[in-house]
């Protein structure tokens, strides 16, 4: 009985370490100059803040301790070189023989587990890689020619599919792991995917990490996301069109109609433009139009106005001008542009972020027999 309360309170440090917001970061860098400081960053997206704590590093060692409430994906910074890792509470080992780019991660569970979701994904990620040094490697005039950005559009986005089949593998696997959480968050955030396919691989989860405070914020993604799934009635807003007159969606009802989000400053956006022009231009006599929800910035209406010009989109456009600070934003959870919700006369999401050529496959489907 007394050797089992002396290994209890040999414990007690351990279970409160495990149980508070406390993390403590042990690194040691090989090749880094005496009287380096090491800077670890990272974001609240909620509050719009950017944390950073410090150390200086001693023959190469440092250790830097600090509090977070939930983990965070942090990046660590030494010299002009910096390590991405996810910030958790407890103890995380950064160990490199070489410089920090190189260290690797260990102790903390997500990190570990990252670990293995690096190598699984480790075969496509060399083929991204691959796929981007020759891209880089055409000459001017190969990328110039028909076709030749689509081309390594369609093999970009194959491979994309095949991390998108790892990480879902992952994430059933691993129910228990916080990693699995951020995952599904990440894949939510880039893909946009239907609802019915996310909340099957949340549903999974053990209660632990359903019940989190990550957990709970995901949750609350999922309803938004419920609210705009294919079937659902498109949620209503309302904003100023270029002349200052409020539009609303449920105004463009009887019709069917593409809410495209975008902005002027939005590369891809305005890459994706003739192709929206293209099929305006085709099928705006069989009851079909375009609304253009822009995201650009406050102060910015003379950019939004002067692409609208410049692309050619002659259809209606609306913007709020705040940037992703619009209500809007909120609640279609809009978190990268280009996407559009294809809306039918009924006010029901038909499609969801259809570009390039499947764009023009749904709206022939959908005509195919009308006048």
């Amino acid at each position: 009985m007394k050797s089992f309360l002396l290994i209890f309170l040999l414990l007690i440090p351990t279970l409160l370490w495990g149980q508070s917001n406390v993390y403590k970061i042990e690194g040691n860098i090989a090749k880094v100059k005496p009287g380096t400081i090491a800077y670890v960053r990272y974001a609240v997206e909620v509050e719009k803040k950017v944390y950073s704590d410090s150390a200086q590093i001693h023959n190469g060692k440092f250790s830097i301790t600090g509090t977070v409430d939930q983990p965070h994906l942090a990046r660590l910074f030494i010299d002009q070189n910096s390590i991405r890792f996810y910030l958790e509470p407890g103890a995380i080992s950064i160990i490199s023989l070489d410089s920090v780019q190189d260290a690797v991660v260990s102790r903390s569970p997500m990190n570990i587990d990252n670990q293995k979701l690096k190598k699984i994904l480790k075969p496509t990620d060399e083929q991204m890689t691959m796929l981007q040094r020759e891209y880089k490697a055409a000459t001017p005039e190969q990328k110039k020619e028909k076709g030749f950005d689509e081309r390594f559009e369609k093999r970009s986005d194959a491979i994309s599919a095949q991390q998108g089949k790892l990480k879902a593998q992952f994430i059933q696997a691993n129910p228990t792991s916080m990693l699995s959480l951020y995952v599904l968050k990440d894949y939510t955030d880039w893909f946009t995917p239907e609802f019915s396919e996310v909340e099957l691989m949340f549903s999974q989860f053990s209660e632990a990490i359903k019940t989190s405070k990550p957990g709970k914020a995901y949750a609350q993604t999922l309803a938004v996301l419920q609210t705009t799934s294919v079937g659902a009635t498109a949620p209503e807003f309302a904003q100023p069109d270029t002349s200052g007159k409020t539009i609303s969606l449920s105004s463009f009802r009887g019709k069917y109609v593409l809410v495209d989000f975008w902005a002027s400053w939005c590369v891809p956006c305005r890459a994706e433009n003739p192709n929206l022009v293209k099929n305006f231009q085709q099928y705006k006599d069989k009851n079909f139009t375009v609304l253009g929800v822009s995201l650009d910035r406050p102060n910015a209406k003379e950019a939004w106005l002067k692409a609208i010009r410049k692309d050619g989109l002659d259809w209606t456009h609306v913007s709020d001008l705040k940037h992703w600070d619009s209500e809007v934003v909120k609640q279609y959870a809009i978190r990268l542009i280009p996407q559009n919700f294809l809306i039918g006369p009924d006010g029901k999401i038909l499609a969801k972020n259809i570009r390039g050529e499947a764009l023009g496959v749904k709206l022939a489907e959908l005509f195919r027999n009308k006048p």
